[in-house]
């Protein structure tokens, strides 16, 4: 199963970054796989490191705006426990892992990570039609590169409407600043 989350890595410089992720893990993990582009920062810093912080949220304006970049400003963030690196203080649970082993002959890595230390901060929000559509947005939006534009942006018609529907704060603004993205890409695009 690939559950969506954020992973938090520290560079060798100690820089924290915050990043989607979608491992395969079993429901009580003790393992998992995750598979980043090699060219990803997160990619890197795990292969300097070999540590780092998987989390379980529903913060998807946090998971949106690390689809599209760097988070700045950092949402709030303390100290790991058994690893270096540092957990998202609003996460709804998150496991700290250490690196078994990459495989960078693919397009994408294969991260072979085994949980060392877990733990569980407040309840999970619920399932929500909303909250799911934007992370089904911030997934398009991060596909611009390769997939048509026109695809992406019919779906983003699809989404929306969910959004709208089902929606708080969170969503609606997650959801526009998806959306953004992909009209500055159209724009660039149109040039």
């Amino acid at each position: 199963m690939i559950l969506e989350g954020i992973v938090t890595t520290v560079s060798a410089g100690g820089a924290v970054n915050i990043a989607p992720m979608g491992p395969s893990m079993d429901a009580m993990p003790d393992s998992f796989l995750l598979r980043p582009f090699p060219t990803s920062q997160t990619c890197q810093n795990l292969m300097a490191l070999g540590e780092g912080v998987l989390h379980v949220t529903d913060d998807v304006l946090l998971l949106a705006r690390a689809a599209l970049g760097s988070v700045e400003p950092a949402p709030p963030l303390v100290p790991a426990a058994k690893v270096r690196g540092f957990v998202l203080s609003d996460a709804c649970r998150y496991y700290e892992f250490q690196v078994r082993g990459i495989d960078t002959t693919q397009p994408r890595a294969r991260i072979d990570a085994r949980v060392v230390h877990h733990g569980r901060l407040r309840d999970f929000f619920g399932f929500n039609r909303a909250k799911h559509a934007v992370v089904e947005a911030a997934i398009l939006a991060t596909r611009t590169a390769f997939l048509p534009l026109r695809d992406i942006e019919a779906e983003f018609e699809k989404l929306g409407v969910i959004v709208d529907k089902t929606g708080g704060p969170q969503e609606t603004a997650a959801f526009q600043l998806l959306q953004e993205h992909v009209r500055g890409v159209a724009a660039q695009n149109s040039r």
